[in-house]
């Protein structure tokens, strides 16, 4: 009779324990509070998207754990979405430098490219190659103005869009320089 009343007070107390067990409100609102300043962070969103998808998972799960009462779990959840979140915010700044030195290096590439070309054209229009010259400066000017723009976009530190318009820009006038060349090489042949 002794022992089980020892065990009974023994379950009483753990009951209690657990009853009386708290959710971890500090942690979860800094957990919550962190993930929004990742998602409200560009480079962030732009950079670093799967470290942010694992803390908004960290933040779905810890919700459900504290729903159940499992506030251990529910704490660690919190506390490893505050740290994908700062990873994110992280690695957010070193891909955005990243992109932001790629793309300046692109760019300002970009303008040698287009005076060399632009003397091409006029070479071979005064050389009379063989050349289809109206679409060749039609193909020439859309060039010039993806470069206007990635220019614009870099200004503007939308990183990824610079690249891409320079991307464009540097393929445009890289296919008018081959066309170029393939049609001095053709010409030089015949002579």
């Amino acid at each position: 009779m002794k022992y089980l009343r020892i065990i009974c007070m023994l379950l009483a107390c753990a009951l209690l324990g657990t009853a009386c067990a708290k959710p971890p409100t500090a942690e979860m609102n800094n957990a919550i509070d962190a993930v929004a300043r990742a998602e409200n962070d560009a480079d962030a969103v732009n950079y670093a998207a799967n470290t942010l998808a694992r803390a908004r998972d960290a933040i779905n799960r810890m919700q459900r754990e504290a729903e159940s009462k499992r506030y251990d779990a529910a704490k660690t959840y919190a506390l490893e979405a505050i740290a994908a979140a700062e990873k994110a915010l992280a690695d957010g700044k070193t891909g955005a430098a990243r992109a932001r030195a790629e793309a300046e290096a692109l760019v300002s590439g970009l303008g040698p490219v287009i005076a060399e070309t632009e003397q091409g054209l006029r070479s071979a229009s005064s050389a009379g190659l063989n050349l289809d010259f109206p679409a060749l400066n039609r193909e020439f000017d859309t060039a010039k103005a993806n470069a206007g723009e990635a220019g614009t976009a870099l200004s503007g530190n939308r990183y990824s869009e610079a690249l891409e318009k320079g991307r464009n820009a540097q393929a445009g006038l890289n296919d008018i320089n081959r066309r170029l060349s393939d049609a001095v090489m053709a010409s030089s042949r015949k002579k």
